[in-house]
């Protein structure tokens, strides 16, 4: 009986940032069991405004201008073009704060088993809506940007 006690209390004791709950589990997706492009269409019910509104813009931008590079021209997920699965999978570690109805989780990982630039650290700002974790906004802290505050068609949209 004490053993089951002491294990109760040690659970208990045990940092916030060990339990992955489900604003993590919304996060997570993206990252395993494959690395998924945020950006994509048939990933649209996972977000919320703002980041939809530069999704959109990104949508228009790739059907005007099929040829060129658009507005989204990298993984904001993993703040990187390149990676190694294996590595991302290995070494993802999810932290989570909620507030209510919204919800900051923390994403560290590495793109490559070697390398100091290969270190990520990803803030992902989530809401419930309707009782599910949508995706926010994305901000890298290794890089020091925000996707909704990217930059995307022209400055009058």
């Amino acid at each position: 009986m004490r053993s089951i006690v002491l294990a109760a209390a040690m659970s208990i004791a045990l940092p916030a940032a060990t339990l992955a709950g489900p604003a993590s589990k919304a996060v997570k997706f993206f990252y395993v069991p494959e690395v998924k492009f945020e950006a994509d269409a048939k990933y649209r019910d996972r977000f919320t405004e703002p980041v939809t509104k530069l999704f959109e813009l990104n949508d228009k931008a790739q059907k005007e201008k099929p040829d060129e590079v658009s507005c989204i021209d990298f993984d904001p997920g993993l703040d990187a073009q390149d990676f190694d699965q294996k590595t991302v999978s290995k070494t993802l570690k999810l932290a989570e704060t909620v507030n209510g109805d919204t919800a900051e989780v923390t994403a560290s990982f590495n793109l490559f088993p070697e390398g100091d630039d290969s270190k990520r650290e990803m803030v992902w700002s989530l809401k419930k809506m309707d009782g599910k974790w949508k995706i926010a906004d994305i901000t890298s802290k290794t890089s020091d940007w925000t996707l909704s505050a990217l930059g995307c068609g022209s400055s009058t949209e």
